[in-house]
C-alpha cells in the first residue's frame, strides 16, 4: 500500500512538471479541435477535449447539478454530514469513490480515477489548482456565496451540457412560478430563519442558499433579516428578537453531536417560548442538509417541497 501511494505521488510530480513546462512555453498551442471547447472560469480558461466521461466533483452542491442532469461523477468529495452521502442523494451515488472533503481534498485519489474533467472551487481549493490542471482539465467556480445558479450554469458549461442545465433550471423557477401562486396573500408572511450549531447560533439573511429561495418565491422576512448579506453570527440571547417572524425555520447543524445540545438549550428557554410564533405555534424544525449545507438544486427544490407543505396547510 505504501509503495503504491508512493509511486502515485511520483506520477503526480511528474505530471505537474509537464505541466508547469508546457505553460512556460511560447506559441506551441496547438489549434483547438472540432470537438474541443473552452471555459471561462475563476482561474482562468481551460479547454476540455470531447465529451467529459470520468468527472470528479470537489463540491457538494456541484454533486447536485451533476446528478439533476443525469451525469454521475467517479469520484466526489464527501458529503458533510453523511456516510458518505446525504441521505437524499444515496440512492444515487453508487460507485462514486470519496476524494477527500471539500476543504481537504485527496489528490492521490483523484489521480487514481484517472479523470477526464475535474470541476471545484477557488475558496475551497484555490492552493491545488496547480496540481489537479495536471492530472486534468480543471474548472473553478469563483464563490460558494450569492445566488446558487451562478455555479450550477457553469458545471453545466464545464461539462457541455448547457441545454440539459437549463432544462434543469427551468423546472425548478417553474416550481417556484407555482408556489409563488399557490401562496398568493401568504406571500406576505415574514419567514424567520435559525440555525443552531456547536459553537455558534445565526439568524439567516437574504444572501444565504435558503435566503435566496424565499426572496424568489416572494416571501417576506422580519425587518431585521431583510438585509443583502449572509448571516448574523454569534447570536446571543440578548438578541433573541432578531429570530422573530410570523413563521420561524430552524436547523440543527450535526443534530447527533453538541449541535442537537445547543438547539434544545435554546427552544426550552423561556426567552425563545415568549417569540411571538412560538405562541402561535408557527415554528418548524427542518433540514439543515436541505436548508443550507448541501447548497444544490435537488436541496433547492426539496426546501420547496418544505414550504409549500408548512405555509399552505396552516
Amino acid at each position: 500500500m505504501l509503495k503504491k501511494s508512493i509511486l502515485l505521488m511520483i506520477s503526480l510530480i511528474i505530471l505537474i512538471v509537464i505541466s508547469a513546462c508546457g505553460s512556460s512555453e511560447e506559441n506551441t498551442t496547438e489549434p483547438q479541435s472540432e470537438d474541443s471547447y473552452t471555459v471561462e472560469h475563476a482561474m482562468g480558461s481551460t479547454t476540455i477535449e470531447g465529451t467529459p466521461e470520468r468527472i470528479v466533483i470537489l463540491t457538494n452542491h456541484g454533486t447536485e447539478a451533476l446528478l439533476s442532469m443525469g451525469v454521475k461523477p467517479v469520484g466526489a468529495v464527501q458529503s458533510w454530514d453523511g456516510d458518505p452521502w446525504y441521505d437524499h442523494i444515496t440512492d444515487q451515488m453508487d460507485g462514486v469513490e470519496v476524494v477527500g472533503t471539500e476543504s481537504d481534498i485527496n489528490l492521490e485519489a483523484i489521480l487514481a480515477l484517472e479523470p477526464d474533467l475535474i470541476i471545484g472551487n477557488k475558496m475551497r481549493q484555490e492552493e491545488h489548482y496547480e496540481a489537479l490542471s495536471a492530472i486534468a482539465p480543471t474548472v473553478f467556480e469563483e464563490t460558494l456565496r450569492g445566488d446558487w445558479k451562478v455555479n450550477f450554469k457553469l458545471i453545466a458549461e464545464a461539462i457541455g451540457q448547457e441545454e440539459k442545465g437549463q432544462e434543469v433550471l427551468d423546472q425548478y423557477n417553474e416550481r417556484v412560478a407555482n408556489l409563488s401562486e399557490e401562496l398568493g396573500d401568504k406571500l406576505n408572511t415574514e419567514v424567520s430563519m435559525v440555525r443552531f450549531m456547536p459553537e455558534d447560533v445565526r439568524v439567516y439573511h437574504k444572501d444565504s442558499f435558503s435566503g435566496i429561495i424565499l426572496e424568489e418565491v416572494g416571501l417576506a422576512r422580519p425587518e431585521s433579516q431583510d438585509v443583502d448579506d449572509f448571516a448574523a453570527k454569534g447570536v446571543t440571547k440578548e438578541r433573541i428578537d432578531e429570530m422573530d417572524g410570523d413563521v420561524i425555520f430552524y436547523f440543527t447543524y450535526l443534530k447527533a453531536k453538541d449541535g442537537q445540545e445547543i438547539a434544545d438549550e435554546w427552544i426550552n428557554d423561556p426567552l425563545w417560548q415568549s417569540l411571538s410564533a412560538v405562541q402561535a405555534g408557527k415554528v418548524y424544525e427542518v433540514s439543515d442538509t436541505i436548508w443550507n449545507t448541501a447548497g444544490g438544486v435537488i436541496a433547492a427544490n426539496l426546501m420547496l417541497d418544505d414550504l409549500k407543505d408548512k405555509l399552505l396547510t396552516e
